[in-house]
């Protein structure tokens, strides 16, 4: 089948600005849509965004502490980008801008005269306020230059409480608030270019916004993939279709054709896990994704998976998960509900 290309993301490099921020976006946006089926599946998905690094030139720029970053093309010879991301300016606030990136903002502004949306990281929005690009539109910068943003462009609406704004003509002017969120930044436009879904995988694989809780509510079947054992390949099949049934492993046991003691041997040498686990870690999958996206009660949930015992349904969740059910509700629907509005 066609796969359409890829949504182009020129990224802007200049010196005065992290490599970190710079090539966390190329790795978020990189990621979509290819790295959740390399995990799952064992090969990797088409990718979704193509991230290029664009300056006044290309070659190695050297950014904050000295990391030289490979700019990949000059504004000159850069493709028509569809998003525009600007890191962080690390310059003292206050500190004037127009000379020092009179190129940048020129580029800035002929790139959303062309259509392109433009994303902001921290204090990078001070350049599409020197663009003349946020006039009478809405805005957030770093909490320490929101003072000089709101001084110095009276126009310009600033919310500094705010970590994430769309602002513009069809919200073409995106902006993120100080520190990582530039995190929150980036999932939003996969998001909106490429689907909910496809930000939520990237969200789960990079444990985006919730580094407290460790990794587990963020593990998927990262072991499940087909194996080689066409036996055993042939029980992964048929159980992805019938592990809310009752009696799964049995029935597995049945479909392979084996006895029972060499199915479960072989189950376990060819995924890593015994049968029973497998079922498990599928089911609980489904619940996680029943739970980020409906509304039916803990234990109808439980029933539509497979446990007709609710109070076991939300041991076994919390013991894999580290999260009950509700905890894992609350903290994940609300991200798949904010990055569901980027789709209206």
């Amino acid at each position: 089948m066609h796969q359409p290309a890829p949504v182009t993301v020129a990224i802007l490099v200049f010196p005065e600005t992290s490599a970190s921020v710079v090539y966390g976006m190329v790795d978020l946006f990189a990621s979509a849509g290819r790295d959740w089926s390399f995990i799952v599946e064992g090969e990797p998905g088409p990718q979704l965004l193509e991230p290029v690094l664009v300056g006044r030139t290309a070659g190695p720029v050297v950014v904050g502490n000295g990391v030289p970053v490979a700019v990949q093309r000059s504004f000159a010879d850069c493709p028509v980008a569809d998003i525009v991301c600007v890191p962080e300016v690390s310059l003292p606030p206050g500190t004037p801008l127009t000379e020092r990136f009179r190129d940048e903002i020129d580029w800035l502004r002929s790139c959303h005269a062309r259509g392109a949306t433009l994303a902001t990281a921290c204090s990078g929005a001070m350049l599409l306020a020197e663009a003349g690009l946020l006039a009478g539109c809405d805005a957030t910068t770093h909490w320490a230059w929101c003072d000089a943003l709101a001084r110095d462009y009276p126009g310009v609406r600033v919310h500094a409480q705010r970590a994430l704004v769309v602002a513009g003509v069809g919200g073409r002017l995106v902006m993120a608030g100080g520190g990582t969120s530039w995190l929150d930044l980036a999932l939003y436009l996969i998001a909106r270019t490429a689907g909910v879904d496809a930000a939520m995988q990237v969200a789960r694989l990079n444990l985006i916004d919730w580094h407290q809780i460790g990794q587990q509510p963020f593990a998927r079947l990262a072991r499940t993939r087909q194996v080689d054992d066409a036996a055993i390949a042939r029980c992964q099949t048929w159980i992805a279709d019938h592990y809310m049934d009752p009696a799964p492993v049995a029935a597995m046991v049945r479909e392979s054709g084996l006895p029972e003691r060499s199915f479960k041997r072989r189950f376990a040498g060819a995924t890593g896990m015994s049968p029973l686990d497998y079922v498990h870690t599928l089911r609980i999958e489904e619940a996680k994704q029943m739970l980020e996206t409906g509304d039916l009660p803990v234990e109808a949930i439980a029933l539509e998976v497979g446990y007709e015992d609710a109070a076991f349904f939300a041991r076994l969740f919390r013991r894999k998960v580290m999260l009950t059910p509700a905890q894992y509700r609350k903290r994940f629907r609300a991200m798949r509900q904010v990055l569901g509005e980027t789709q209206d």
